[in-house]
């Protein structure tokens, strides 16, 4: 393993944080999951750098990692608090502070399932078939999830019901 890796862990190692905190919805959780995943990444660097793809393989295992975790979830204490340490990109669509808090507390609030479908459709953009590769479900169990979860978002923070009606309407 050579500079690249570090390179990469450097480039890219914020918005992959951001992931895993948007699915794990905890700051430390987070970071074991992006360093599981990078440990994986770092084991098979040369291979998966060679294909072209380490963000893939890591975003991939984060997905794999928080669902791993949903099925085993552990009762422990939680630190409550924002993640420190990182700045918002420029043209984040969540810089405002006050929607930030109120789009975090109602996507805690929804099931695992439903925060992953999300997260994959409009944080990462992902198609209806590939969020379904990821999570192992059929496309049709991707579409109900995201209904069900854009429903319960309008009930839990009804003030950010506009952003969810654009994002269903651009996917």
């Amino acid at each position: 393993m050579d500079g690249d890796f570090e390179d990469f862990v450097r480039e890219r190692g914020t918005a992959l944080l951001r992931i895993a905190w948007l699915l794990t919805g905890h700051h430390a959780d987070a970071e074991d999951l992006l360093q599981e995943a990078l440990a994986g990444l770092a084991r098979h660097w040369d291979r998966v750098s060679g294909e072209g793809s380490p963000e893939a393989y890591v975003r991939r295992a984060l997905h794999h990692g928080a669902i791993d975790g949903w099925r085993r979830r552990a009762v422990r204490p939680r630190v409550v608090g924002e993640p420190t340490g990182h700045e918002a990109a420029v043209g984040d669509a969540f810089e405002d502070t006050d929607r930030r808090v109120v789009l975090r507390d109602a996507l805690m609030r929804l099931t695992p399932r439903q925060r992953a479908v999300l997260v994959l459709r409009f944080y990462e953009q992902h198609t209806e078939v590939e969020t379904a590769a990821v999570l192992g479900c059929s496309p049709n169990t991707v579409k109900s999830q995201t209904r069900h979860a854009l429903k319960r978002l309008r009930e839990l923070a009804p003030e950010l019901a506009a952003t969810f009606e654009r994002e269903e309407a651009t996917s």
